[in-house]
């Protein structure tokens, strides 16, 4: 029996029973080598050990390999569920673990509804993994355009080759920059008229006084200086329109849609006759069409088959290879800093694939002309709600917002290239080798003073530093590791993990 195969029959084993229960998934975001992005563990164990050798992560009918790559420890990173949520052990090693872009030690209890979310741990910073629910097992569902690994996005495939064959109406429903004109295509091009065209409209777009002639056409004389004029539905007739903002439909018009969805009959603008067509009509929107001014009978007609499409922020397990699917769809390749692919994934998107789509593109610039981008300089950042970082790290309750006279001045945006070793140094040195602390008095964001602390001539991770010199710096300095980390030249919370994997190992 070949791996993939007993992997496919464990997972049906294990979900066999349990249909409210979510299976536990790993995805890998990030990995030195590309085509290990999007490989997933997926089951139902009571305790999961993540460490070089296992578990092994698969694609669908592929065989599975363990991660692998040198700078992740033998020791594990355990990862528990208990009740309805999930706690992470992680090992007191030389391997250094971030948690949504800070580094973490011990352990962190997350409950059901923050495992939903995704929780992005970095091990080694070199590999990616995103810890999620998934409700249904892998599969191999393609659908053109639409590219992602978790429930999410196997449900909307699942959905969209299921409609497609059909001449039944589809409503796309979500956010902007979700998909829904890529998805509106893909129905079109898997269903019985894909060799026809497909017509679309931007119902925003149209003017009020002439959208029912753009839409159903026009007879000579129907209005002054009218010539005789097709509409948007005799070009589609055999074919399929593609009704986008559909909320935006002038009411004017939407009797008209209303009467051509009952029975394909519509009359031009001036005509004397009623004429039909057979086009298979696609109609998408981000707006709440039930609270919206919208003819309500007209919705139940649109919505024959309804199809939500999620939020990125509620698939973060498909960051990993959306970034290597839109890169290489403009032609560059997945060489992204491994900080900012971190960042990427722990952001919500408003804008979604289209807003991640163009900071991409931005990104793949900067990095092609020897930049290191961070994700400040790629997106405007807006403040987060009251409470976020509370939800992004559990247990970690938000400080009360300070009063405005005691908020100090942000320092002026820096640029890496700008900054010299020794200005790294005075700042480490000037902030009791806190690297957040640092950052901040620079200028510059974590993920690059990571980079710099790398690059840095004196500046040392403990990890690399001898245990017998460790051991000699702390008893000198009285078991003080604030006082060890100045005479050592390495960030305090770097030497913290390392004094304690030390002690834990006699």
């Amino acid at each position: 029996m070949s791996d993939s195969t007993e992997y496919t029959q464990t997972l049906q084993l294990s979900a066999q029973g349990i249909p409210a229960r979510p299976l536990l998934a790993l995805t890998i975001l990030w990995h030195p080598d590309p085509a290990r992005i999007g490989e997933q563990f997926v089951g139902d164990p009571g305790a999961l050990e993540v460490n070089r050798y296992a578990p092994l992560f698969y694609r669908p009918g592929q065989a599975g390999l363990p991660l692998g790559h040198g700078t992740i420890s033998r020791d594990p990173v355990r990862i528990v569920r208990e009740g309805e949520g999930v706690t992470l052990h992680l090992p007191a090693t030389r391997m250094p673990v971030e948690l949504n872009g800070r580094a973490t030690t011990g352990q962190v209890r997350f409950d059901a509804a923050e495992v939903a979310r995704g929780q992005v741990l970095m091990l080694g910073r070199a590999v990616v993994l995103c810890l999620h629910w998934m409700y249904c097992l892998p599969k191999h569902n393609p659908v053109p355009g639409l590219v992602g690994v978790g429930a999410a996005a196997i449900g909307l495939r699942d959905q969209i080759r299921m409609v497609a064959p059909t001449d039944i109406p589809v409503l796309l429903l979500g956010e902007t920059g979700t998909g829904k004109e890529i998805a509106a295509r893909a129905i079109h091009a898997l269903g019985q008229r894909a060799q026809t065209r497909l017509v679309a409209v931007n119902m925003a777009a149209l003017n009020e006084s002439l959208a029912a002639a753009e839409l159903f056409g026009a007879a000579r004389g129907a209005y002054t200086g009218a010539q005789e004029r097709r509409g948007l539905f005799a070009e589609a007739d055999g074919a399929t329109l593609f009704l986008d903002e559909i909320g935006n439909a002038p009411p004017s018009v939407q009797p008209m849609l209303l009467r051509v969805l009952e029975g394909g009959d519509y009359r031009p603008l001036g005509a004397s006759h009623d004429r039909k067509t057979s086009a298979r009509l696609i109609a998408a929107t981000d707006q709440d069409l039930d609270t919206a001014m919208f003819n309500q009978a007209l919705l139940r007609r649109l919505e024959g088959f309804a199809i939500q499409l999620p939020p990125l922020r509620e698939r973060r397990e498909d960051i990993g290879v959306l970034i290597v699917h839109l890169l290489q769809a403009h032609g560059a390749q997945p060489a992204l800093p491994v900080e900012l692919v971190v960042e990427i994934a722990c952001h919500d998107w408003p804008g979604n694939i289209r807003q991640l789509g163009h900071t991409l593109r931005r990104a793949a610039l900067l990095v092609q002309h020897g930049g290191a981008p961070q994700l400040e300089q790629l997106v405007r950042l807006t403040p987060a709600p009251s409470g976020s970082a509370a939800r992004l790290m559990p247990g970690v309750e938000a400080a009360p917002a300070p009063a405005p006279a005691a908020v100090a001045a942000e320092p002026p945006r820096r640029k890496p290239s700008e900054l010299t070793d020794g200005d790294v140094l005075d700042a480490m040195a000037g902030n009791d080798w806190n690297i957040q602390a640092a950052a901040r008095a620079l200028g510059i964001s974590r993920p690059t003073m990571y980079k710099l602390l790398d690059a840095h001539a004196e500046i040392r991770w403990a990890e690399r530093i001898p245990a017998d010199e460790i051991e000699r710096t702390l008893a000198a300095c009285d078991g003080d590791v604030a006082r060890c980390a100045v005479a050592l030249k390495t960030p305090t919370e770097s030497l913290r993990r390392e004094v304690r994997r030390l002690r834990e190992s006699v």
